[in-house]
């Protein structure tokens, strides 16, 4: 029995090797429910997106969601009862060696001529969904400098392009090594970024992160678009970067949209705050989303590596070759080994809003994260700070953290981002990031952060069911895609953040 056939019910079961069903509304203690044939009596009170045991459980035995085990039972657990974090125990604990064994899932036809948006082409073949000129300060000291700038930029060019954007950031300075070579690298991919039709690096002078050696990262064709700024060796470096921003936005403003298909779309995929309800409605939506755009020569990019662990093994499966495969496994344990060199568990996950949303285990966040991803053949594999080298679905290097991974999927080059949560969060990052709720009640509580309501996935009718769902999230990108304002540009909530992993002088 699917997922839609089961929509009258209180509970889910997901996959019919499940043990555990998910309650779509709270179950009161003693309520009978029927649940892929069978009638479970609640012994306890169950919340929305939590799980109730469909049969019982000894110690030690798998509990199965997705039909994969998400951690084994600490204690014997009896049907009806509610299964989660004081029953349940993850089974991970370390690297692990893995074989390759590819196998391939086909990607459902989309009729690529339907879905179209006005975007910007830009000469390396790129094309922005947005038209900003870009401030991007090499080092924490002129953050707010960068602020000002184009705060007195956007008051003097009004709409002649979609704004001049500040990236301020506390990093630059003090670091040493591989960690003041990531956020260079992080820096340089950002300037050289589609939706940026022009670019000021904004400089110190005294900094680790030299401004010169910062050009030196960027192609030479980029650079056209591109002025910088050593705020110690300018007598005004207010007025200078003022003439600086003024004659990007002249050059950029003479930039037009045009149509393009859905093969010139860049998709970063992301979740956070999530919720039992994540893996049924709001992550393989955008699996599906990823999917369209890639069958159509498209792009699409998951990142959140520790948010894999668990469910990796079903990523390295659609490897395109077995090079591409290794390189996975490398990202994969050396993640791992970064946890463990840290005296941190691997399996240090959920949060507690996930905890609270239902998610007992790293292995069932994983299992519903990494369906975000949809059925795409994975093309590459990108360490942190490296840009986007070919369409189809690619593997970015990044901790889960929010800021920190959508600044990654912007630096990449992703000029658009789904961002799927069960909790709700009015982040944003340097491009538009399409807030998608796992569920109704979050959508109508919070709909100054919410782009689109995925709960109707569970909804009956012609207008609920993920095909009818999953076609109004690709009419409502495209939109978006062509320059409707996503919710976290309506209140400016665009910041970037870089991933800091060693020592500071």
């Amino acid at each position: 029995m699917s997922v839609i056939d089961q929509l009258n019910l209180a509970a889910v079961q997901i996959d019919g090797r499940d043990n555990v069903a998910v309650a779509l509304r709270p179950i009161a203690a003693g309520e009978v429910v029927e649940v892929a044939g069978r009638r479970i009596s609640a012994s306890e009170p169950i919340e929305q997106g939590h799980k109730i045991a469909l049969v019982g459980l000894t110690a030690g035995e798998q509990v199965l969601r997705y039909g994969w085990p998400i951690g084994s039972a600490t204690q014997g657990i009896a049907p009806g009862a509610h299964v989660h974090s004081h029953n349940v125990h993850t089974n991970l604990s370390g690297e692990e060696p893995y074989r390759y064994e590819p196998a391939q899932f086909p990607l459902p036809p989309v009729a690529a001529d339907r879905w179209r948006f006005a975007g910007y082409e830009r000469a390396d073949g790129s094309v922005g969904t947005r038209n900003q000129v870009w401030v991007i300060p090499t080092v924490g000291c002129v953050g707010r400098t960068a602020q000002r700038l184009a705060a007195e930029a956007n008051k003097r060019h009004g709409n002649s392009i979609d704004g001049v954007l500040a990236f301020a950031h506390p990093f630059g300075c003090s670091q040493l090594g591989d960690d003041l070579d990531g956020t260079a690298r992080i820096l340089a991919s950002l300037a050289c970024h589609p939706n940026a039709g022009g670019v000021l690096l904004l400089g110190l002078g005294c900094e680790e992160n030299q401004l010169s050696a910062l050009i030196e990262r960027i192609p030479e064709p980029y650079r056209a678009r591109m002025r910088t700024l050593g705020a110690q060796f300018s007598v005004d470096e207010m007025g200078e970067g003022a003439t600086a921003i003024d004659e990007l936005v002249e050059q950029a403003a003479a930039d037009r949209r045009t149509d393009v298909g859905l093969s010139a779309l860049r998709l970063g995929l992301k979740c956070g705050g999530s919720d039992g309800f994540s893996g049924l409605t709001a992550n393989p939506l955008i699996g599906r989303a990823a999917d369209a755009v890639v069958s159509a020569g498209g792009t699409a990019l998951l990142t959140e590596i520790p948010e894999v662990f668990g469910a990796e093994r079903l990523l390295m499966a659609r490897a395109r070759d077995e090079g591409t495969f290794h390189a996975l496994v490398d990202l994969v344990n050396g993640f791992k080994a970064y946890f463990l060199s840290h005296g941190e568990p691997i399996s240090e996950n959920p949060s507690p809003g996930n905890v609270a949303g239902g998610i007992t285990t790293l292995e069932e966040k994983s299992l519903g994260a990494v369906q975000k991803g949809g059925r795409a053949e994975v093309v590459d594999v990108l360490r942190y700070g490296e840009r986007l080298r070919r369409p189809g679905l690619t593997i970015l290097e990044a901790p889960g953290n929010d800021a920190v991974s959508t600044t990654a999927l912007a630096a990449a080059g992703a000029t658009l981002t789904l961002f799927s949560t069960g909790r709700g969060t009015p982040l944003g990052s340097p491009v538009p990031t399409m807030k998608l709720a796992t569920n109704h009640g979050l959508a109508g509580r919070k709909p100054d952060w919410i782009d689109f309501d995925a709960g109707s996935v569970l909804d009956p009718g012609p207008l609920g069911g993920m095909d009818a769902t999953a076609e109004a999230l690709l009419d409502k990108i495209c939109a978006v895609a062509s320059g409707e304002p996503a919710r976290n540009e309506v209140h400016e909530e665009r910041d970037i953040a870089i991933w800091k992993r060693g020592v500071t002088l």
